[in-house]
């Protein structure tokens, strides 16, 4: 199949198809999509899907997205076209689906304006806060994410974090640099108390890890009942309790989405209420933590540290107090960018894609007026 390409380029494939065979294809069909011949018939929300009667996928993506290419061999029936504008797209067929990877809210605003037929929207990414949600709500379209892609990569670093304090690692890279032996005494974290904030699928995930340490997990989560697979909490709490969650707990892990709602959810009051022995972990959204407040607290030595993946702004500014305070553990928001990262994302939406063709329901559905 061809290679991804830029600007209204093509991306699509018979899985079959020798490189000679993908030539002459390409040859003879529109450079700006890729019509993939139907070996049998599919449904994409309730209509069959016969030869000739393909589904139209546009994909809003960088020209050098390499995860692209786990769209190869889709199955039969798809056609796609990519571009990273709204002007990329003129002259293709409507979709029925539209496909976001890493691209701003305005263009993906000024896609939809251009896309009256499409009926559902995917974002790879986990957050849905960068979509032009009341757009999306009012379209009435169906709205998924790549939640799960990232969870468990994102819980491993926030156990490393707790373990970073809990052993006091940079006391030991600093002695050894310095060429000391200083014993002292670390410390365990079986039997300490982890709050979660925020019990959806990165949650669970860190729950999971951490019970295998031998932590204890105390919850907060907005909606009733427990998603999904993942451990039960040995104590889940409302919204309205988070302060109370942030004094009991010996480490608190932020694991939420962003929202109106949680815009600021853990300020000065909840930063206030945590232990002078406690670690704040952010891997969720930065600004569901209020930052001046945070660094007050870390000046004052009246929490342990804090370990944050995730900031107000971003790139975090130069200067900022976070890079030069030795009780902040930082990272550039790379804790999930593991191998294969995107590619898993990308699978999961092509699953996705087999489940709409299929008229099954889809996996990984958000509310666009909640924003999860």
């Amino acid at each position: 199949m061809p290679r991804m390409r830029g600007r209204g380029g093509a991306v699509a494939g018979d899985g079959a198809a020798s490189g000679a065979v993908r030539k002459r294809r390409a040859a003879s069909i529109p450079s700006s999509y890729y019509i993939m011949r139907a070996g049998r018939s599919l449904s994409a929300g309730g209509r069959r899907v016969e030869y000739g009667d393909a589904c139209m996928l546009w994909v809003l993506a960088k020209a050098d997205d390499g995860s692209l290419e786990v769209l190869e061999g889709l199955p039969a029936g798809v056609r796609l076209a990519r571009g990273e504008t709204a002007e990329a797209f003129d002259g293709q067929p409507p979709p029925d689906a539209i496909l976001v990877c890493s691209i701003g809210r305005d263009v993906v605003r000024a896609v939809l304006a251009e896309a009256p037929s499409a009926r559902w929207i995917h974002t790879r990414s986990a957050g849905v806060e960068g979509l032009p949600l009341p757009e999306i709500a009012a379209r009435g379209l169906v709205l998924t994410n790549g939640r799960g892609a990232f969870s468990r990569s994102l819980a491993e670093w926030a156990m490393g974090a707790l373990l970073f304090f809990a052993k006091d690692f940079r006391r030991l890279v600093r002695s050894q640099e310095a060429g000391r032996w200083e014993q002292f005494a670390p410390q365990m974290l079986a039997g300490r108390w982890v709050g979660i904030v925020g019990y959806g699928d990165i949650g669970r995930a860190v729950a999971t890890l951490a019970g295998a340490f031998g932590m204890r997990v105390r919850a907060l989560r907005r909606s009733a009942g427990l998603p999904g697979s993942g451990p039960a909490p040995d104590e889940m709490l409302p919204p309205g309790r988070l302060a109370e969650l942030m004094a009991l707990s010996d480490d608190v892990v932020v694991a939420t989405p962003l929202t109106a709602e949680t815009r600021g959810l853990v300020g000065e009051r909840e930063i206030g209420a945590m232990k002078p022995t406690s670690v704040l972990v952010n891997v969720g959204r930065g600004a569901v933590v209020r930052e001046a407040p945070l660094v007050d607290a870390l000046r004052r030595r009246a929490i342990l540290g804090a370990a944050l993946d995730v900031f107000e702004t971003e790139p975090l500014p130069a200067g900022h107090p976070f890079y030069t305070l030795d009780n902040v553990l930082l990272s550039p928001h790379c804790a999930d960018q593991v191998p294969g990262w995107l590619e898993l994302a990308m699978h999961g939406f092509r699953d996705n894609l087999l489940r709409f063709l299929e008229g099954r329901p889809l996996e990984n559905v958000v509310d666009p007026s909640r924003g999860y």
